[in-house]
């Protein structure tokens, strides 16, 4: 994997690149001048190649940035997003360091826009959720020559920086903690995972982890859009009419598996002797139902706060710093009111 830069990329970069001269490059980018199609479409393939961001503040400021940190994550919706950025705030409010906050709800092609604004106005660092990126997106930031903190997954290589947990951990320690209570037909319900990474991972460590013991999934459900209780329920009927002999649902994150809850609760279900359930993230929010989802925390707090302390302290000292920095939080599992601890002896037939 490439280096990243250790100096952000200027309009020489892309001159010489695409084999034009610099006010050529600067027409080109600021749709200027007369200029050919065959030399503008020349000198654009050069600029996303080499990932270069046209700097709106040139000129303005003799430092060439300002005390902005980008804070790119996938939805405002989900609970788990607003928490992290709380803690970054936290962190950064007695500092000169304003968070500026960019949404892509989970596509790739959103994110590049947004993430090539934001490098537009020369922001001291970049918290970006996930590590996976567009090759342009890569590009952007490993171009942008400013600390770039990668969050909430840490299975796989990061641009410069990561904060977060294993997502396959996460998934294999979940399904430890059910069998270990005597579950064996297992469901799992969840959001349609090819936009949603970090639950395809949990998904991959899920499965794993019952293959290791011998079992697979027994019914599958799915849903797109955002999480909310009513999709839990109508999809935890769905899945239980379908496959009345399931004994535990894992659910893809807190907000369904609180609406499949509730169905149970509503219809008689015993939770969790004859059904456990479980979901992901830790949502305090849910607290409040008449019995607690067992669920996994998913550390949001210490990953805002970690990723805010790495580029305070990379701007502070005026210097790139480290890459390849990953720094992997655990998980813990909350058993809550609707997981065993130990299993039943008719868990185990002799």
């Amino acid at each position: 994997m490439a280096e990243p830069a250790k100096r952000p990329l200027t309009l020489r970069d892309v001159s010489e690149a695409s084999g034009v001269s610099e006010m050529t490059v600067s027409r080109v980018l600021r749709n200027r001048g007369d200029v050919s199609e065959a030399t503008r479409q020349k000198v654009l393939e050069a600029a996303k190649s080499l990932g270069y961001v046209p700097n709106k503040i040139a000129g303005a400021l003799a430092s060439q940035r300002v005390n902005l940190v980008a804070v790119i994550i996938p939805s405002l919706s989900n609970m788990v997003f607003p928490e992290v950025l709380s803690a970054i705030s936290d962190v950064l409010d007695d500092t000169p360091l304003q968070p500026v906050v960019g949404v892509t709800n989970y596509r790739k092609d959103r994110e590049e826009k947004v993430l090539y604004e934001m490098l537009s106005w020369r922001p001291s660092g970049v918290i970006i959720a996930g590590i996976e990126h567009s090759d342009a997106s890569k590009a952007m930031l490993r171009g942008a020559g400013i600390p770039v903190v990668e969050i909430m997954d840490t299975d796989g290589t990061p641009i410069d920086a990561a904060v977060g947990i294993s997502h396959r951990r996460a998934g294999r320690m979940m399904a430890e903690a059910i069998l270990k209570a005597g579950y064996r037909r297992i469901g799992f319900l969840g959001t349609k995972m090819p936009l949603d990474h970090r639950a395809r991972k949990r998904f991959e460590g899920f499965t794993e982890a019952l293959a290791k013991a011998g079992l697979e999934i027994a019914d599958q459900e799915f849903y797109e859009g955002g999480s909310a209780l009513g999709k839990g329920r109508e999809m935890t009927e769905t899945i239980l009419k379908r496959s009345p002999d399931l004994d535990f649902l894992y659910y893809s994150n807190d907000m369904i598996g609180a609406g499949g809850l509730l169905y149970c609760l509503e219809n008689g279900i015993d939770v969790p002797n004859d059904l456990g359930l479980a979901g992901f993230n830790g949502v305090e929010l849910l607290q409040g139902l008449p019995r607690r989802l067992a669920t996994m925390d998913s550390c949001r707090e210490e990953i805002g706060r970690k990723a805010a302390e790495i580029v305070l302290a990379r701007v502070e000292g005026d210097e790139a710093g480290p890459s390849g920095q990953n720094i992997e939080l655990t998980p813990k599992i909350e058993h809550g009111d609707t997981l065993r601890k130990k299993p039943r002896d008719a868990d185990y037939p002799e």
